[in-house]
C-alpha cells in the first residue's frame, strides 16, 4: 500500500461538477492499493497517517509536534490506483494495483478504519473509480 500525504489548508473532491467531499485544514491522502495488500497493511497505513506529527504545537510553538487528531483537523482519503503505475515503454502499466472488484471493498474498509480510529465526521473520501478533480 502506498500513501501520498499532503498537509492542506482545505481540500475537496469534485465529481461531474459537484463537490462530493471537502475538509478544512488537515491531510489530503492519496491511497494506492497493491494486489498483495492485506488488512495488516491497511491497519499500518491508518495508524501511521493518523499519528504522524506533521503540525506545529500552537501552545509551545514547537514544530512537527502534533498529529491530525490532536489538532482536530480533517482527513480526505482519495483512492489512486496510478500510484502503482510503471512505465512499460511509453505506456503506463497498472498490473500490480489491486483489481477494482477487490480494491473497492478493501478501500471502503480502509475508510471505515480511519473513521473508527479517529472521528467519522472528520474523515472524508472521494468516489471510488470515478474521474475526480481534487483541489488542495
Amino acid at each position: 500500500m502506498r500513501a501520498v500525504i499532503q498537509r492542506v489548508s482545505s481540500s475537496s473532491v469534485t465529481v461531474d461538477g459537484r463537490i462530493v467531499s471537502e475538509i478544512g485544514p488537515g491531510l489530503l491522502v492519496l491511497i494506492g492499493i497493491h494486489e498483495s495488500d492485506t488488512e495488516s497493511d491497511a491497519d499500518y497505513i491508518c495508524r501511521k497517517v493518523l499519528n504522524m506529527r506533521l503540525f506545529s504545537n500552537e501552545t509551545t510553538g514547537k514544530g512537527w509536534d502534533q498529529n491530525v487528531m490532536q489538532r482536530n483537523y480533517g482527513v480526505l482519503l482519495v483512492s489512486q490506483f496510478t500510484l502503482y503505475g510503471f512505465l512499460k515503454g511509453n505506456k503506463p502499466d497498472f498490473h500490480v494495483a489491486m483489481p477494482p472488484d477487490k480494491a473497492k471493498p478493501f478501500y471502503a474498509s480502509l475508510v471505515e478504519k480511519f473513521q473508527k480510529a479517529y472521528n467519522p465526521d472528520a474523515v472524508k473520501d472521494g468516489v471510488f473509480g470515478a474521474m475526480m478533480q481534487v483541489r488542495r
